[in-house]
C-alpha cells in the first residue's frame, strides 16, 4: 500500500464520479484495453500517458462491480512501464485531468482492497476506469472527426500544390514565351503568396491561402491564354503544308536565333548542380555559360564534343546539355545504380536529338525544374 499523497479537489475529478455504466453489464479486460487504446489515440496522448493507462488497464481484474476500480502501488506500476515516482504521479494528475481516471481514496490517502473473511475482494480504494469506458462513444467520434479533419487538410495541400505548380509554369511561359507582357504584378503576388503558405508539417491551414491561390492561377492562365491567342479569340486555324503522314520528329526546326531565350533562373531551378560547381547562384547567362564548361570537364565529355555542340547550338544551350547530364548523374548518384554508364556519349546524343528537333530543351528543364519542387 503506497500512501498517494494530498489530492486537490478537481472539477475533473467529480466529472468522472458521475460517468457509470450501463445497468449489469460487464467488462472484460480486453474491453478495457481497446477503450485505453481508443482514448489515447482520440487526445493524442503523450508516451508516458499512453504506457501509464495501459498499465493500470492491464492490472485490471476483472471484477463484477459496478465501478472500475484498480489498485496498484506506485512501485508496480513503475516496474510495468519504467516511469520514476515523479512520472507516475504527475501522469495519474494528467489521467484524472482528462476524466479517464478518477481517484477513490480511502480515508489514509492509500490504494488498497477490503476483502471479506473468506479473503473474497468485496471493494477497493484506488483509481476507477469507469469514465474511461464510460466515454468509448465519444472516443470514437472524436478519432472519426480528427480523421476526417486530417483528410481535408491533406486534400487542401494537394490542390495547393497542383495551384502553385500552375501558377509557376504559367509565369515561366509568359517569361519564356512572351517577354514583351507585363507580369510584374502577378510575380509580385506569387512572391507574396509563396511567404503566406504554410508547409505540409507545420501547423498552418492551408484553406487560408488555397483561395488566393486559385485566383492567381486562373490570373496567370487568363493571361498566358491572351497573349497566345494574341487577342483572337476563334480556333486557330494552321496551315501546314506538308504530309499528314510525316512525323513531327521530321518538322523543320526553328533557327537558333528564333528561339526564345533561356531564362538563368529556370536553369538553376532545374540543375541545382550547377550551382555548386560554379560555386555561386546562376543569376546570368555568363554563370550558365561558367557552369556549363565545368559540368563539361565533370561529365568527362570531350572538347571536341563542346566545340561541336556551340558551333551546332550554340554555347548557351550546349551548356544547359551539358548541365542536365550532370544534373542527371547526381540525381542518380543517391539511388542503387547510375544509369548513365558513359555521360560524355550521352552528352553527344544529346547534342544530336537537340539538332535533328527531336529534344526540347525548355520543355525538359520545366520537367525537372517540376521534380525538384515535389
Amino acid at each position: 500500500m503506497v500512501h498517494s499523497g494530498s489530492r486537490p479537489l478537481t472539477r475533473a475529478a467529480l466529472a468522472g464520479r458521475r460517468r457509470v455504466l450501463d445497468a449489469e453489464r460487464t467488462i472484460s479486460r480486453k474491453e478495457l484495453q481497446a477503450a485505453g487504446r481508443e482514448a489515447a489515440k482520440a487526445l493524442r496522448l503523450r508516451p508516458a500517458l499512453r504506457s501509464m493507462l495501459s498499465a493500470l488497464c492491464a492490472v485490471w481484474g476483472e471484477q463484477p462491480w459496478s465501478r472500475l476500480i484498480v489498485w496498484p502501488s506506485n512501485e508496480h506500476l513503475s516496474s510495468m512501464t519504467g516511469l520514476s515516482e515523479r512520472a507516475i504521479r504527475y501522469a495519474l494528475r494528467d489521467l484524472v485531468a482528462l476524466e479517464l481516471v478518477t481517484p477513490k481514496d480511502s480515508a489514509n490517502g492509500k490504494r488498497y482492497a477490503i476483502r471479506a473473511p473468506d479473503g473474497t475482494i468485496v471493494d477497493a480504494f484506488g483509481l476507477d476506469l469507469t469514465p474511461l469506458v464510460a466515454g468509448m462513444a465519444s472516443w470514437r467520434q472524436i478519432t472519426m472527426e480528427a480523421a476526417a479533419q486530417d483528410d481535408r487538410r491533406r486534400r487542401s495541400f494537394e490542390l495547393l500544390t497542383c495551384h502553385r505548380r500552375a501558377v509557376s509554369e504559367a509565369l515561366t511561359a509568359l517569361l519564356t514565351r512572351f517577354p514583351e507582357i507585363e507580369v510584374s504584378d502577378l510575380v509580385a503576388a506569387h512572391e507574396s503568396l509563396e511567404k503566406a503558405s504554410p508547409k505540409r508539417r507545420g501547423a498552418g491551414d492551408p484553406e487560408a491561402v488555397l483561395e488566393a491561390w486559385g485566383e492567381l492561377r486562373q490570373m496567370a492562365e487568363e493571361r498566358f491564354y491572351q497573349a497566345a491567342s494574341a487577342g483572337n479569340s476563334c480556333r486557330h486555324i494552321e496551315q501546314d503544308p506538308g504530309s499528314p503522314g510525316e512525323t513531327c520528329a521530321r518538322a523543320p526546326r526553328e533557327e537558333p536565333g528564333t528561339t526564345p531565350p533561356l531564362l538563368p533562373d529556370l536553369v538553376a531551378a532545374a540543375c541545382p548542380v550547377g550551382a555548386e560547381l560554379l560555386g555561386a547562384n546562376l543569376t546570368a547567362e555568363a554563370d550558365v555559360l561558367d557552369a556549363g564548361r565545368l559540368a563539361r570537364a565533370a561529365i568527362g565529355a570531350h572538347p571536341s564534343a563542346w566545340q561541336e555542340a556551340c558551333e551546332s547550338l550554340g554555347a548557351l544551350r550546349a551548356a544547359c546539355l551539358a548541365l542536365i547530364v550532370a544534373q542527371r548523374l547526381d540525381d542518380g548518384a543517391g539511388g542503387a545504380e547510375i544509369r548513365i554508364q558513359k555521360p560524355g556519349g550521352y552528352f553527344r546524343q544529346l547534342v544530336r536529338l537537340y539538332g535533328e528537333g527531336r529534344y526540347a530543351l525548355e520543355a525538359e528543364l520545366m520537367a525537372m525544374r517540376r521534380r525538384k519542387m515535389t
